[in-house]
């Protein structure tokens, strides 16, 4: 313990649990590997920026870069040295569906949602779980929020702050947009075929590295900016029932789980070597997937923000 005028300071002590779901920070690391890789994620915001409609708000238009940097954001506090800050986010960055009973799926919030799990006998339902679309949908309703408050703010430096907002809140919306398109945030089989909790017929890998082999270190080396860019719808979408698009990405997503086991079985996703086609074109889907997605989000929010 040392004393620094006046103020007792403690030594930093992890007190989570003994083991982490993969992909988060380890007591020993002072901050977790980005997941979609912050390249994947950087990407998936700057693709969702450029085919914004020109009627966006100039401001937001103009933040292209800010969002981008800001995709990655909620990685970089999973940081198990700050226990607080680590378990107040790190459930909200996927869904395990094969966990969720049908009942916890009509759920109008997250702690319906959460009470249904607990209904239905669910252990330990916010990590056997997970919290992905709500917390979407309610970084989307925030967004919203500040749209309908720039819309009828008319003090300039006020309606400015509420752009800084607006921006902060869109950027940090779209790092889980873009974990809702990667199918590994979407099952038990996160990080290597489970076994102990599924059948593995198909001979899946149960490599306990393939999580980031995927989304960070095969993404990092073979896709581009180009390559998922030209791959995004070209028209932007007005989403009439944002609850109902998430939780179909959200099940688009799952509904390829097999399909990237296959994958990595007979193809592999080589960070090193000439990647193969179809493991290619597969991960650049699922970014033009997520680059899409939180596009139609932000135009969605600025058009449903109108009086």
């Amino acid at each position: 313990m040392k004393i620094q005028s006046g103020v007792v300071l403690l030594p930093l002590l992890w007190l989570g649990p003994a083991s982490e779901r993969p992909g988060d920070v380890s007591a020993e690391t002072s901050q977790a590997p980005a997941l979609w890789g912050n390249d994947g994620h950087r990407i998936i915001a700057e693709v969702a920026a450029a085919h914004l409609p020109a009627e966006m708000p100039d401001f937001f238009r103009a933040a292209a870069e800010q969002l981008a940097y800001l995709n990655p954001e909620p990685d970089r506090w999973r940081e198990g040295r700050r226990r607080e800050m680590n378990e107040a986010f790190r459930y909200d960055h996927y869904i395990d569906l094969e966990n969720v009973p049908a009942a916890a799926l009509a759920a109008r919030d997250r702690w319906e949602y959460l009470d249904a799990l607990y209904a239905a006998g669910v252990e330990d339902p916010h990590e056997a779980a997970g919290f992905l679309p709500f917390h979407i949908i309610e970084l989307y309703q925030r967004v919203t929020s500040g749209f309908v408050r720039w819309r009828a703010a008319g003090d300039p430096e006020i309606r400015s702050w509420i752009e800084e907002r607006i921006v902060n809140d869109a950027g940090i919306l779209g790092h889980f947009a873009a974990d809702a398109a990667n199918p590994h945030h979407t099952t038990i089989h996160y990080n290597g075929w489970d076994e102990a909790r599924a059948p593995n017929p198909g001979g899946f890998t149960t490599d306990n590295d393939f999580h980031a082999r995927f989304e960070s270190d095969f993404v990092d080396a073979h896709a581009t900016r180009g390559a998922v860019d030209a791959r995004i719808t070209a028209a932007s979408l007005v989403i009439p029932n944002v609850r109902a698009a998430i939780w179909s990405l959200v099940r688009d997503s799952h509904s390829r789980v097999v399909r990237l086991y296959e994958l990595e079985r007979d193809l592999g996703f080589d960070p090193s070597g000439e990647p193969d086609t179809a493991a290619l074109e597969f991960a650049l889907a699922r970014l033009a997937v997520g680059g899409t997605f939180l596009r139609d989000l932000w135009w969605s929010a600025w058009i449903q923000s109108a009086p």
